[in-house]
């Protein structure tokens, strides 16, 4: 599918003048090669307008990002005084459910928007290229990179939403729980299963997740940073590929050991971590153990200069944990030393991503991380030394995307992986919304997916014999039709279509839809509120008019709905938007605006049109039946009467086009009238001037 139709049928329709005209750059690429050789004129004049969409893409996301944060802001000291209050009415927890549930909508829609203006920056850039022979990506990329739009993360936004939220969710009341929880019982069953998810749906994800669990934060007292959320490990494995083959086949007691730590290169704290295989018919589970260790400790202890009674001699002394408890960590720790020495392991593989946990805190029963910029960067010193005699390479450190690498020493994958992990009893089912999650079109399923196993299958491809079953999958698009009963919702005041799989103004990847309320207007919020729709008419909602969004608007009382009303006047204040779009990409309404509209419009033009006949009338009475002066005004208001037609004329177009886009505004004309009655005194003024100046020379004559 071609870019521009991606576009037209992706965009906000909302939003629709502030996307690159990737349309109108495209015709001037067009127009200019078809017409000859294309010149230092046409590279300046594309380039001007490569600027100007580039600044006003740039000028929107920002003020946009400014606003959700004030947002946001706003909405966390509503929610500080509603959880502090003794009594708090469960319509204002409803309201600021609602409010919350727009925010998130706006985020996803921002994200989007960032998504598709990049992309249409990059394909313009490489037609332009293809088509000229005048090389303009590297000079445009720090043009990108002085108004690094793209570059917006919104971790931190989804964190605070989140945490707003989930105190909004438990009616300000501090969780409880047992982080075991489920775990105790004798009879549950933990199952784990992994999906790819497409760049374009990470947001998205992310922000449907969080509806449901909120995002984990591990120090909630420290303001978030980039690099609280990556996590690196360096796996370890010998010349045949030992391990690699045990955890592809799936053999039983097969383990992988790697050195994993938290943050930046600068954490004193890594752990040594060993994963081991069971097959179901042994009975056991497979099981995942791991120590800590200083990092000034680690080669000397995976070359076994540094004894485990050295490494746990600080721990008994501490005496925070049980005797027991060090004899296991012990026991750990000398297997994992023992295998690395007699198995030969060096580092192979490192893995480096950014996660995003959710989970309940104190309860494991539904745990769900979303892995994403996943790195595989080569560790052995094969054809080159890389790590050396240390535990892992130090020219790299947390800062994705790696550009000083050599495309052979990385391979960054494409997806983010999403891992989801249930603990629930036999019998019993996962929740419901986690099973439309993992059978939605956000998600694609790929069972046993293992990044140590990619990576080593990508990027030492001529030492591995057995391939993973789902390399082949790398070359399929893993997109799928929207579905539109899934996904980030928009809470809509009035609309009963509104349903979870709509977002911000219902439109999706394949074409747009709708809401059918126009200028949905709150008059009042008393017992029988009256509500302006799109046809003009005040009436009274029904339960199925403010049915809303996740079932949330229909919840609320009138005494709801006015706390509602003022919290955010917005929700109640929407327009038609576009179902398709012209060649040009324009919006076409999805529903004509009422036939009344144009005929006061039209109407609007008559009377205009009616004056200046009347202006008409006047020059031609003059100018017929008159002296030298009256000829001379008749000319005077001719041209004040030809110069109001057009202008009526234009004013008229005008309006018929911003009625056509279902534009909002100010359709008044605060101008018009204002210069016509200048120019009518004018026009007396000179008439009255010439006749007195002739009475007065007839006179003294």
């Amino acid at each position: 599918m071609k870019f521009g139709h991606t576009l037209r049928t992706s965009l906000n329709p909302e939003w629709t003048f502030h996307y690159v005209a990737y349309e109108d750059l495209k015709l001037i690429l067009k127009k200019e090669v078809l017409n000859g050789v294309w010149t230092e004129e046409s590279e300046s004049k594309f380039v001007e307008l490569l600027e100007k969409e580039l600044d006003k893409v740039y000028s929107f996301q920002r003020v946009k990002l400014g606003e959700i944060n004030r947002r946001i802001q706003i909405e966390a000291r509503e929610v500080d005084i509603l959880c502090q209050s003794e009594n708090p009415e469960e319509d204002e927890f409803t309201a600021s459910e609602i409010e919350l549930g727009h925010i998130i909508a706006d985020v996803h829609d921002l994200a989007k928007f960032t998504r598709l203006n990049y992309t249409g920056f990059l394909k313009i850039i490489k037609k332009h290229d293809k088509v000229t022979g005048w090389p303009l990506k590297p000079m445009f990329g720090v043009r990108l990179n002085a108004k690094p739009f793209y570059k917006e993360n919104y971790d931190d936004l989804i964190i605070r939403i989140s945490t707003l939220y989930d105190r909004v969710r438990t009616r300000g009341k501090e969780r409880g729980g047992d982080a075991s929880a489920g775990g105790k019982q004798a009879a549950f069953v933990r199952n784990t299963t992994k999906y790819w998810v497409h760049p374009d749906n990470i947001t998205e994800l992310k922000l449907v997740i969080l509806k449901h669990l909120p995002v984990l934060v591990f120090n909630p007292n420290k303001e978030f940073e980039a690099q609280d959320s990556a996590i690196t490990s360096v796996y370890y494995d010998n010349e045949d590929f030992e391990l690699y083959m045990g955890r592809l086949e799936k053999s039983e007691g097969a383990e992988a050991i790697r050195m994993r730590w938290y943050g930046g290169m600068d954490s004193n704290t890594v752990f040594v971590e060993r994963k081991t295989h069971h097959e179901d018919w042994t009975g056991e589970k497979s099981v995942k153990a791991r120590f800590p260790i200083k990092e000034k400790y680690l080669n000397q202890f995976l070359n076994g200069t540094y004894t485990t009674d050295e490494l746990f001699q600080k721990t008994r002394e501490q005496g925070r944990k049980s005797e027991k408890e060090i004899a296991e960590l012990e026991q750990l720790a000398q297997e994992v030393q023992y295998t690395t020495l007699t198995k030969r392991l060096n580092p192979i593989m490192r893995t480096f991503y950014n996660r995003t946990a959710f989970q309940l805190p104190g309860d494991a029963r539904v745990r769900i991380s979303l892995d994403t910029e996943l790195s595989l960067i080569r560790e052995d010193n094969e054809g080159k030394s890389r790590s050396g005699e240390n535990w892992r390479r130090m020219d790299i450190g947390v800062d994705y995307p790696f550009k000083q690498l050599p495309e052979s020493d990385i391979c960054r994958f494409p997806y983010a992986v999403l891992e989801v992990k249930l603990q629930t009893h036999v019998g019993q089912e996962p929740p419901q919304w986690v099973l439309e999650l993992v059978n939605s079109h956000l998600v694609e399923s790929v069972p046993k997916f293992s990044k140590f196993i990619h990576g080593c299958a990508t990027l030492v491809e001529d030492k591995i014999n057995v391939l993973p079953f789902w390399l082949p999958q790398m070359d399929v698009d893993i997109r799928k039709p929207r579905n539109k009963v899934f996904g980030v919702s928009r809470p809509d005041a009035l609309s009963s279509s509104s349903v979870s799989g709509s977002s911000g103004s219902a439109y999706d990847g394949s074409k747009l839809t709708t809401d059918e309320h126009v200028q949905i207007t709150m008059r009042d919020a008393t017992e029988s509120t009256p509500l302006l729709i799109g046809d003009g008419n005040f009436h009274t909602p029904t339960s199925r008019d403010i049915e809303g969004g996740d079932g949330l608007i229909k919840k609320l009382s009138p005494a709801g709905l006015k706390t509602l009303f003022k919290k955010s006047k917005t929700i109640f204040i929407r327009k038609e938007v576009a179902t398709t779009t012209n060649s040009r990409g324009r919006p076409i309404p999805s529903k004509a605006p009422p036939a009344k509209t144009y005929f006061a419009n039209e109407r609007t033009f008559l009377h205009w049109l009616k004056f200046t006949l009347l202006l008409g009338a006047l020059a031609i009475g003059l100018l017929n039946f008159s002296d030298k002066v009256g000829r001379i005004s008749a000319c005077i208001f001719t041209v004040l009467s030809m110069s109001v037609m057009i202008y009526a004329l234009h004013k008229y177009h005008d309006r018929a086009d911003r009625v056509e886009r279902n534009e909002l505004g100010d359709y008044s004309d605060k101008y018009g009238p204002a210069v016509l009655t200048l120019f009518l005194v004018v026009a007396i003024a000179i008439n009255m001037f010439l006749r007195l100046a002739v009475d007065g020379t007839e006179w003294n004559s």
